[in-house]
């Protein structure tokens, strides 16, 4: 696979590694209705920073990555509103970079938007949901750098599709030739296990059908009968069978009818993983013909607003016209996605929240975001923009939320952008903030958020000069070193037993307290060490605390792992 060089790519290429873990703080008076926020948070800082702290609580948990990246045309210096390196890398070189404008003429401003744009990359890889997808909207400028690093940041079998999207529909009079079109590149975390739920939208659904473009697919209702009165409505049946062969995806299927074993025809494999068959089958999805003597066949139902109704298949399909026409699905000709709302649709709406001529410079519009987060998420489904700019992302999940009934939540992180010429300047209060916050009141949106600002970094420096977290933050932080996972249950966290959470056959312990004289004090004894035994049967036991006082041969015998905060505290150890 070709691999891109550039400078600066061996000293970043692990940095989001070193970036040391922060606790997000809430700013209560910036909360807006907070108690029907549902999750949704508004979070005000460095991205960079932000995502890492995320990771405790979210890894492998957002299922759609919306970012609008800096573009680093040049032009918005001109502006006086250019992108600035500004990532604290221990490096000579890439410290002569730091709080400079990337100008038009800057030889090094593609080496510099790479060296910005991959740990964060790379951070959202590991927040992005197994059957999650990531989609970056980007232009020519550094649209061929991002393709190559994404392939080998994400692996090059995980690309979706680059979809050209009319970003504005007016010519530009200064130029040969006029661009309209920005591009949406799109890859998955897991494009083999990557499932979602067949959705209907205007009788249009979108599917991956070329490396370039999506086209429109459309269902004939006069197909769909009801022969055997099922509750769950209209239905017809489709091959339970699909295009190439996956080892996975291959065994063998009984009619209970008839006791018959099935396999996959010749050069195909089945739709879905032997333990989701046998859940379609529990829920009676499965059919074997009319008559009960067949193969097996999956119920499509036509309200796919049912329960039952939405269908499991691959989002991305498998990129074959026949597989299509097998199914009874007509298939329209190609076209671009130019009916998403163009940047100037979102300037409309933005000046029509705010009452003001000029907001901010070339918002997406709220119809592109609600077509991808539509196509790409569940009604309760995490979604995440930590490029937030003016904040469109939350805005199309709250609308969607209103016309479908959902709970999507929304995670959105945006710079606060303040400099010496500025230093009030803060777009992500005045403007990602308040823009959400007026469409809420303005669209009579259920729905709220919480406002965060990155806080301290949890790290042994910081530990030392006294800067504490609460237990339950230290606590998620330190189930995250310990296993790579968020912590599912934080409900569990006990500071009283020193419980923090199982990982399989590990158990986790933090002997903690938010104070610097408690914590000189505090250690792990063999009184302490018996009451976790006692409370963690056939388990090994990782014991995190400033102290140990016991010894070796015994911690061998009891499966203790002890962890001393803070000096071993990031020695990472997955197994």
């Amino acid at each position: 696979m070709p691999t891109l060089q550039f400078k600066g790519k061996n000293i970043i290429w692990n940095h989001h590694l070193s970036v040391p873990y922060h606790t997000l703080e809430e700013v209560e008076e910036l909360h807006f209705q907070p108690e029907k926020g549902n999750g949704n948070l508004i979070i005000e800082g460095d991205n960079l920073i932000a995502l890492k702290a995320l990771l405790p609580e979210y890894a492998g948990k957002v299922k759609c990555i919306f970012i609008d990246p800096p573009y680093n045309t040049g032009n918005d210096v001109d502006e006086g509103i250019g992108w600035k390196y500004s990532d604290k890398v221990n490096s000579p070189m890439i410290n002569e970079w730091i709080d400079k404008e990337v100008s038009r003429d800057d030889l090094t401003k593609h080496d510099k938007w790479l060296c910005m744009i991959i740990p964060r990359l790379k951070l959202l890889k590991e927040l992005l949901h197994e059957n999650g997808a990531v989609f970056i909207t980007i232009d020519d400028n550094e649209y061929a750098s991002l393709k190559t690093i994404m392939d080998e940041i994400f692996n090059e079998e995980n690309f979706v599709a680059n979809v050209v999207w009319q970003a504005r529909k007016s010519v530009q009079n200064d130029t040969d030739l006029s661009v309209n079109h920005n591009y949406v590149l799109i890859y998955a975390r897991n494009r083999r296990q990557t499932d979602r739920r067949l959705k209907e939208s205007n009788a249009n659904l979108w599917y991956k059908m070329s490396g370039f473009v999506l086209k429109p697919l459309l269902l004939d209702k006069t197909k769909f009968s009801n022969p055997d009165n099922d509750s769950r409505g209209l239905w017809k049946a489709d091959p339970f069978d699909a295009p190439n062969v996956r080892e996975n995806l291959t065994y063998p299927i009984i009619n209970p009818h008839t006791g018959k074993e099935y396999w996959p025809p010749k050069g195909r494999h089945w739709r879905t993983e032997q333990k989701n068959y046998l859940k379609l089958l529990d829920e009676k999805r499965i059919i074997f013909g009319k008559n009960g003597k067949s193969g097996p066949q999956l119920k499509v139902f036509w309200d796919d607003k049912k329960e039952y109704g939405e269908v499991e298949t691959s989002w991305w399909g498998d990129g074959s016209y026949d597989s299509y026409i097998e199914n009874d699905i007509d298939v329209e000709d190609a076209i671009n996605w130019t009916n998403y709302g163009t940047t100037t649709n979102g300037s409309k709406l933005l000046q029509l929240l705010f009452d003001s001529e000029k907001v901010f410079n070339n918002p997406k519009p709220i119809e592109l975001l609600k077509h991808i987060i539509s196509q790409s998420t569940n009604k309760d489904d995490i979604i995440l923009d930590s490029f937030a700019g003016s904040g469109t992302t939350m805005h199309a999940v709250n609308e969607l939320n209103k016309i479908d009934g959902g709970k999507r939540k929304c995670i959105l992180v945006q710079m606060r952008e303040d400099s010496e010429n500025e230093p009030d300047k803060n777009i992500c209060k005045d403007i990602t903030r308040e823009r959400n916050k007026r469409a809420i009141e303005k669209y009579n949106y259920e729905s709220g958020f919480k406002y965060l600002r990155i806080g301290t970094p949890i790290d042994p420096e910081k530990l030392l000069e006294g800067v504490l977290p609460t237990y339950e933050q230290f606590a998620k932080y330190i189930y995250y070193l310990g296993t790579g996972e968020h912590l599912a249950e934080a409900k569990n966290i006990n500071s009283s037993s020193h419980f923090v959470g199982n990982h399989g056959i590990k158990a986790f312990f933090l002997i903690y307290e938010q104070d610097v004289d408690a914590l000189s004090r505090l250690a792990l004894s063999l009184h302490i060490a018996e009451e976790i035994i006692n409370q963690s049967p056939n388990k090994r036991r990782v014991i995190y605390a400033p102290a140990c006082f016991l010894d070796s041969e015994y911690m061998e015998e009891k499966q203790i792992e002890f962890v001393s905060i803070p000096y071993n505290l990031f020695e990472r150890k997955i197994n």
